[in-house]
């Protein structure tokens, strides 16, 4: 297979410039593909479709009636990230959770962002993501979102632009791991001539950052994954992360409160637990404090970590964040806090709670792109350009019924990467989750989760709704804009 036919149309492509020929990072990608002998490289992406079964990397959809259980699509076609964008992305991000932590940290205690009158009072209040029993918690150490997975897409612009924040449980590093680990296997002639950052020590960081966490005087902390169990979307991430920290997965019958402490049943008798990665939402983490019917949870473990003898990750109340509303402010939050003008640009967003944005909306629903502000996995949302009269007309309704639930945006024109499609090369459109830790530094993950839109001409990328995944190369140096001439 090679790339002569390969159409770039009039996006954004990551690998191709416009003139058609591989841009500076991905020219020596490009060459070793093209030198594979015929057949090699669907050998290959066959060979990488039965490891993931073979390995059992799967995900869970709910309301599958055939069967929940699926294998994540991946492709082999890399996504390359040059030094200098990455550089900009990764300043832009650790400014960002930054500023998202100390803004979750003001709205739980003295709310001067909105005494202020930067963030009206009315947008928190009704935010499915602010809880009232975190008014006045303080999480070990002042850090709230210690693990946040940010949406990143490239713009037909060529800028790049954050998407959505998703500080709750973001799902999604361990098939950037298992991608790593495939493609160092599938393409090791490729890897020992690009200089591409490491991702294997995100599980000793993650480990790192948990342990900083632990209450005071605790020198040895025990660790755990609380996860709500095997028919979670994201059980095999729960027991895969588990499993490279060297550290118990749990779910929240193995945990009790007694004493002020929780504790861990196991084969010697009860075992204190100081921090847990809980991947369980707020609502079922404690019947107690949240939903009462929630089994999934342990009973008093709010009171447990508000006294400080255990510590969460993420902090309980974090998910206001994720809130697409509260999305649309994040640039004056920035400013807020700390006196910077944003680096990494949000989408031009309108709030359907405003008159005007929502007027304007209901005009051009067939323009825009409609979300609710508190779904996600591609749920709950409307692609104007790509929908029905009666779609349009039925989200129109639920916007008039309850406009603080929905935003829209334009339709970007996300950017594509060559992906396998059949015996050749198609365009398919991609974005980009790149992990950010905060612990006793803020960082970030070189890469992250670039997730395709397998179905041609679609825009979600979503697992869920059809999409799948790329490993992400970015490159530690980026080599010249042109290539020396030959002098041999």
């Amino acid at each position: 297979m090679n790339f002569s036919g390969y159409d770039r149309e009039s996006f954004y492509d990551e690998m191709f410039g416009e003139d058609g020929q591989p841009r500076p990072m991905a020219r020596t990608l490009a060459q070793k593909i093209e030198s594979l002998m015929p057949g090699e490289l669907l050998n290959r992406q066959r060979a990488a479709d039965r490891a993931l079964v073979q390995m059992g990397i799967t995900f869970n959809v709910y309301g599958e009636s055939a069967g929940v259980e699926k294998t994540l699509p991946f492709d082999l076609i890399p996504r390359i990230v040059s030094a200098a964008d990455w550089e900009r992305v990764e300043r832009g991000l650790k400014q960002r959770i930054q500023a998202l932590n100390l803004f979750i940290d003001d709205l739980y205690h003295d709310q001067k962002i909105i005494k202020d009158g930067v963030v009206p009072e009315h947008v928190i209040r009704s935010s499915k993501g602010f809880r009232e029993q975190c008014i006045g918690i303080k999480p070990p150490r002042g850090v709230w979102c210690h693990i946040t997975g940010t949406d990143l897409i490239r713009n037909g612009d060529g800028q790049i632009y954050v998407l959505e924040d998703n500080l709750r449980c973001p799902s999604g590093v361990s098939y950037v791991l298992e991608n790593r680990h495939l493609m160092r296997s599938l393409f090791p002639e490729i890897f020992a001539v690009t200089r591409t950052r490491s991702v294997v020590n995100y599980p000793l960081r993650l480990r790192d950052m948990l342990e900083h966490m632990a209450p005071d005087g605790v020198t040895q902390p025990r660790l755990v994954v609380l996860t709500p169990g095997v028919y979670n979307s994201a059980y095999f991430e729960h027991s895969f992360l588990a499993q490279q920290m060297g550290i118990e997965l749990v779910e929240g019958g193995d945990l009790v409160v007694s004493d002020g402490f929780v504790w861990m049943r196991t084969t010697h008798g009860f075992e204190r637990v100081d921090v847990i990665y809980r991947r369980i939402d707020d609502d079922f983490l404690d019947p107690e404090a949240f939903r009462p019917d929630s089994m999934l949870g342990v009973p008093g473990l709010m009171g447990v970590y508000q006294s400080g003898n255990v510590a969460l990750a993420n902090a309980p109340g974090t998910g206001v964040a994720d809130d697409k509303v509260v999305y649309a402010y994040v640039p004056k939050v920035v400013k807020y806090y700390l006196g910077e003008e944003i680096i990494l640009p949000n989408v031009p967003t309108y709030l359907c709670s405003e008159a005007s944005d929502r007027s304007y909306v209901l005009e051009h629903l067939g323009e825009l792109v409609v979300k609710a502000a508190n779904e996600s996995g591609g749920y709950g949302m409307l692609i104007g350009p790509h929908s029905t009269a009666e779609q349009q007309a039925e989200f129109a309704s639920k916007i008039k019924e309850n406009p603080r639930n929905y935003i829209a945006q334009p339709t970007l024109s996300l950017s594509r990467v060559p992906t396998i499609a059949g015996d050749h090369f198609e365009g398919r459109h991609v974005d980009l989750r790149p992990y950010i830790l905060y612990g006793k530094d803020i960082f970030v993950l070189p890469g992250g989760l670039t997730r395709v839109a397998l179905k041609k001409g679609s825009l979600v990328v979503n697992s869920s709704q059809g999409g799948g995944t790329k490993d992400t190369w970015v490159l530690s140096e980026d080599p010249p804009a042109q290539l020396e001439p030959d002098n041999r």
